[in-house]
């Protein structure tokens, strides 16, 4: 964890992050190929209060003695920490920052004042704060609380400082991505946004996605406030353009009411190059009509850019072969994983070879979608014995711009036309 410098966002208000890189897993599942930032908050009244908490601390007392004195701030200044969120990369530090200093205000919701007790069992000052309540610092500084449930914890809340306009949203509005001392769009250059727009789509899909519904209430709940500036808890902080994450969380939260954009992720496992073959046919369907295609070979790719792709296609063909009378493992977990994150209400084409006995995976496949209650359109699947031979390729063949038919059409219904058609080959 390499800490950052303390920034200044606004008056009164400064930044301090640390970055994670590529050699830890967020959550102890997701790969960080672009590192990712712990952002953390000071807000400066008469009192201070740190938000989030001084996040990648590496608990030696001069290291935050020496940001704070950065920010012209003492320790005993710091007189309430607000906890948005209780998932410990943002409340780790509590433990020897609470050694250190005890003498504090602990603010979060009643329930996140549990979970407190819970993970770091704090004898400290508390104070439970919802949706309406405020938090007076002097000098025209005032904290106001709002509730934001299962963004993505249910205890979460979201701080709103009026006077600089500006939203300390913690997860919301947050991305992947490590950030450098650019850590603000406007020093950001368009091909860095682009990388942050990607990362931020395989956060939501990752960590938010199963909750898209109630990330699409805390947005609408937010953007009336008019941020001026949007402060997460990873990633940059938006301040010259803020509604241009706010759009790109729209949008994501309308992926997931479907349908989405008119992609087709295939994702695809094969033991001894039947089904690999049959890929290629369904491939070359889905490029004679012009849609893009998302390819993943697993177990080869993690699932984290697998679910990122499928949440924003609107067609997903799936090929395995038969294994055991069931699904090829890797793909079976797979789409258990993209079923418990809620990629729903997709245009679905299943596909592979078997050896003895055909069904097994369709059957299989349709357990998965009844048992999520995913609203899947399962297209007639396309099966074949052993290797796939002219008839079968030619079938396949037609399966795959038929899928791609599908695709295109309920993507132009729902006015999604954003993607280019591109054919990315399989990995």
């Amino acid at each position: 964890m390499s800490s950052l410098n303390p920034t200044l966002v606004a008056d009164g208000v400064w930044r301090l992050s640390a970055n994670a890189g590529q050699d830890i897993l967020f959550e102890g599942l997701w790969p960080l190929p672009h590192g990712v930032s712990m952002n953390s908050f000071l807000v400066k009244g008469r009192e201070c209060a740190l938000i989030d908490g001084v996040c990648g601390w590496d608990g030696v007392p001069q290291t935050l003695l020496a940001q704070l004195e950065r920010m012209g701030v003492r320790l005993q200044d710091i007189r309430y920490v607000v906890l948005n969120h209780l998932e410990p990369d943002h409340t780790g530090w509590l433990e020897p920052f609470a050694r250190l200093h005890p003498d504090f205000t602990l603010c979060a919701s009643a329930r996140g004042l549990g979970m407190a007790d819970a993970f770091y069992g704090l004898a400290q000052e508390r104070r439970a704060v919802g949706t309406g309540d405020h938090l007076d610092l002097g000098g025209g500084k005032v904290l106001e609380f709002h509730e934001i449930p299962n963004v993505h914890w249910p205890e979460t809340i979201a701080t709103w400082e009026p006077g600089t306009g500006t939203l300390f949203s913690c997860d919301a509005f947050g991305s992947f991505g490590a950030i450098g001392e650019a850590a603000y769009d406007d020093q950001l250059s368009e091909p860095e946004l682009a990388l942050f727009e990607e990362e931020s789509l395989r956060y939501f899909s990752n960590i938010l996605g199963a909750f898209s519904s109630s990330v699409e209430r805390a947005l609408r709940a937010l953007k009336a406030l008019r941020p001026r500036i949007v402060a997460p808890a990873h990633g940059p902080v938006w301040r010259r353009d803020p509604g241009r994450i706010q759009s790109w969380y729209e949008r994501y939260c309308a992926y997931g009411r479907g349908p989405a954009e008119p992609e087709i992720t295939v994702i695809w496992g094969s033991m001894y190059g039947m089904t690999e073959r049959a890929v290629r046919s369904v491939l070359e369907g889905i490029a004679a009509e012009g849609v893009r295609a998302h390819v993943f070979r697993v177990p080869q790719s993690h699932v984290s850019p697998i679910l990122a792709a499928a949440w924003r296609s609107t067609g997903i063909a799936i090929g395995a072969p038969v294994y055991e009378y069931r699904l090829f493992p890797p793909v079976a977990a797979v789409l258990d994983e993209l079923a418990r994150k809620k990629v729903v209400r997709k245009k679905v084409l299943a596909f592979g070879s078997f050896g003895w006995l055909a069904g097994g995976g369709g059957k299989e496949l349709a357990e998965i979608v009844e048992r999520y209650r995913l609203g899947w359109e399962l297209l007639p699947p396309v099966e074949f014995p052993g290797a796939p031979r002219e008839e079968a390729q030619a079938r396949l063949r037609e399966a795959g711009r038929g899928l791609a038919r599908e695709v295109r059409a309920a993507s132009a219904d729902s006015g999604s036309t954003r993607a280019q058609p591109r054919q990315v080959s399989p990995s």
